[in-house]
């Protein structure tokens, strides 16, 4: 079965800011939810340092088992850390922008590779401009859709180095691309990757590299991706995940609800859901990371075309 060849175009806005201003209208009361959770930053500071120990503990090992534990273990704890990436770009953490910043780049460290500040950047974006080729990053570039098509080996490979294609998306958006901060949180984070592999080895580098790829990539959190955006059930074109890893996630699955309100942190968005029923119940949700992870590899209806594109950003 041959794959799309382009994106699936709607004339009509997205639908959150909508729901939004019909949500606040039947429930006032959901503006209580409108809040900053501080204790997210221990969070982040529990997380980075249990990554810094195991790393360490790993020293000494072979590489193999250096990858297990990353799979098993260290996917999910950076995961977690980008989850916290994100409440710290919504300045749900703190107050301060600038401290919810550092927090940012704190909860960077065991990513290898510098992406907090960036994120930032281009997630802010895709909030005001979802759907908008030119200012939503969430979007892969044409060029991108048609080399992985839609195949199993093309998609693995996609999911595999997930981060690297999303680098190379900025050149086509109209955002700026860099300040002051973003050489912060590069600095940081590569002297961070310096630190551990001086007194601590390869090895020990190796099982971050790991936990990296595996937290965003060819693993079943991968399918984080797949469940946000991608037209599973079109015309929907948002989508919630309500399953159990929503606790090692921090409640990242309830997407619908963090588009309709962003100023709401992960721990009051299924307060949100309970408040509202009526505007949730009835849109498709998943259930199983695993299984949507299984069926956007094997299906070929689906690929990097299956995404609501804006006709008036064209």
């Amino acid at each position: 079965m041959s794959h799309q060849k382009d994106f699936v175009y709607s004339d009509q806005p997205e639908p959150h800011k909508q729901r939004t201003r019909d949500i606040l209208k039947a429930h006032p009361e959901v503006r209580e939810l409108i809040s900053r959770t501080p204790i997210s930053g221990l969070i982040i500071i529990g997380v980075v340092s249990l990554q810094v120990v195991i790393s360490i503990l790993l020293s000494e090992q072979t590489w193999w088992i250096a990858i297990i534990v990353a799979f098993l273990v260290g996917a999910f704890a950076n995961h977690s850390l980008f989850v916290l990436i994100h409440e710290a770009t919504h300045n749900l953490i703190f107050k301060s922008r600038s401290l919810n910043k550092i927090f940012g780049i704190i909860a960077d460290l065991p990513n290898v590779v510098p992406s907090s500040i960036s994120f930032r950047t281009y997630h802010l974006q895709h909030h005001s401009h979802q759907g908008d080729y030119k200012l939503d990053a969430d979007l892969a570039s044409r060029w991108e859709a048609k080399l992985i098509g839609s195949n199993f080996v093309g998609k693995s490979l996609w999911l595999l180095f997930f981060p690297i294609f999303q680098a190379l998306r900025p050149p086509r958006l109209n955002i700026k691309f860099a300040d002051t901060w973003t050489f912060i949180n590069w600095f940081f984070v590569f002297a961070f990757d310096f630190v551990i592999i001086y007194f601590f080895g390869w090895t020990s580098f190796l099982y971050l590299v790991f936990s990296f790829f595996f937290s965003i990539g060819f693993h079943p959190l991968g399918a984080r991706w797949i469940q946000e955006h991608f037209l599973t059930y079109p015309p929907q074109e948002t989508y919630s995940y309500y399953g159990p890893l929503n606790i090692v996630a921090l409640n990242v699955g309830y997407h619908n609800e963090h588009h309709d309100f962003p100023s709401i942190p992960w721990n009051n968005l299924p307060k949100l859901k309970k408040m509202a029923p009526e505007f949730y119940d009835d849109l498709h949700y998943h259930n199983s990371w695993f299984m949507l992870w299984l069926k956007w590899l094997f299906d070929p209806k689906l690929s990097l075309y299956s995404r609501m594109v804006r006709k008036e950003s064209l």
